[in-house]
């Protein structure tokens, strides 16, 4: 079982000669069908269960907050004592590396922990604001880096590099209200959207947000996002690989395939004994050939959760008739090697099927 804190760099997919981690989905390094936004379909409509999903990119979005907020306090500190830099530049370093941990993007290469321990001393909660100590008692809105999942990895609007949020001005209350907001949201007992985790962890975080130190650092969430995480690698995303990586059709159209398919083929063997029994000529049993190809056709393709027509062309399905272009290399050339096995089966059964049926001598009842 893989840990996000000892996942390492992701590797960018055009030297990535196998299928993502659950990690580098995380990170948005990965292409279309296996990005960010195609886990969080499959989710939510295949898993039931986006709500864990939901958790881990709020509580990244929390982290992007307090690394606003200790940038923009860093900025104010250099303001108010232009030595600091000079006189300080190990607590400068740290301020401006604090790193997001497990996404472990561009730019941030230091643990989380630096962050955390910052945002717990005295010296960051209680001498210096980025709004002078006018931070307001109520909450604010800010961006929330999972809502564009679209975005790639290099986007000028991808999480962290939010333009938008480069506009506000985040203060100590702002991030002790998103702490409390994802403990509401999610982890307490009877939540509007509770996601099952060890009471242990409950406590603990619990106890850190609501207790005398009411921490709001990043670091609290660590066991509830590395539980999180094993959870979602181990029950969730070998079933993403299988559906994205290996087939490219959603549950729905597969279903639909399969219903056309039996019928197609029930009226291919209904019309086929009908023509046999009728002692009609062998060219016009080829007519035959139309119904059980398109029953044999339609039913591999539910069989192996594959239409390699459109995998061929280069499409991959996200819902039931929305098809978006295969962009991820080494899910591209899976399934066109696999889409040729599936068509030279498909063609094998059939040709063998239609000969059976056109060749087979007639007989007039």
């Amino acid at each position: 079982m893989s840990h996000p804190q000892d996942a390492g760099s992701p590797v960018p997919p055009a030297h990535r000669n196998r299928f993502p981690t659950l990690f580098e989905v995380l990170s948005r390094t990965t292409r279309p069908p296996l990005d960010l936004f195609s886990f969080y379909i499959y989710m939510r409509d295949q898993q039931r269960s986006v709500d864990y999903l939901d958790f881990w990119l709020d509580v990244s979005q929390h982290l992007q907050l307090c690394r606003l907020y200790v940038r923009r306090l860093h900025r104010s500190m250099i303001e108010e004592t232009p030595d600091l830099e000079k006189n300080s530049r190990r607590s400068s370093y740290m301020l401006n590396n604090a790193g997001e941990g497990p996404s472990n993007e561009k730019g941030d290469n230091l643990s989380d922990q630096r962050l955390s321990a910052f945002l717990r001393s005295d010296r960051g909660s209680r001498n210096h604001s980025p709004q002078n100590s006018q931070g307001s008692n109520q909450s604010r809105e800010f961006p929330r880096p999972s809502l564009n999942l679209l975005d790639t990895p290099g986007d000028s609007s991808s999480p962290g590099q939010n333009s938008s949020a480069d506009n506000t001005q985040p203060s100590r209350e702002d991030l002790r209200a998103s702490a409390e907001k994802i403990l509401y949201t999610y982890l307490l007992p009877g939540s509007e959207r509770e996601i099952i985790i060890p009471q242990s962890i409950l406590t603990e975080v619990q106890e850190a947000i609501e207790g005398p130190e009411q921490r709001a650092d990043p670091e609290l969430f660590d066991s509830a996002k590395d539980y999180v995480f094993q959870a979602m690698e181990r029950d969730a995303y070998p079933g993403f690989l299988q559906n994205k990586g290996l087939g490219n059709l959603v549950p729905q159209s597969m279903m639909l395939r399969l219903i056309v398919g039996l019928i197609s083929f029930f009226a291919a063997m209904w019309t086929s004994f009908i023509l046999i029994f009728l002692d009609k000529s062998r060219s016009t049993r080829c007519w035959i050939i139309l119904p059980f190809t398109i029953a044999i056709y339609l039913i591999f393709t539910h069989q192996y959760m594959l239409d390699p027509i459109l995998a061929l062309a280069g499409f991959s399905e996200y819902t039931f008739f929305d098809f978006n272009r295969i962009r991820e290399p080494f899910v591209k050339k899976t399934l066109n090697r696999r889409s040729i096995t599936v068509m030279v089966m498909f063609l094998a059964v059939t040709v063998a099927v239609c000969c059976l049926f056109i060749f087979v001598p007639g007989k007039r009842l």
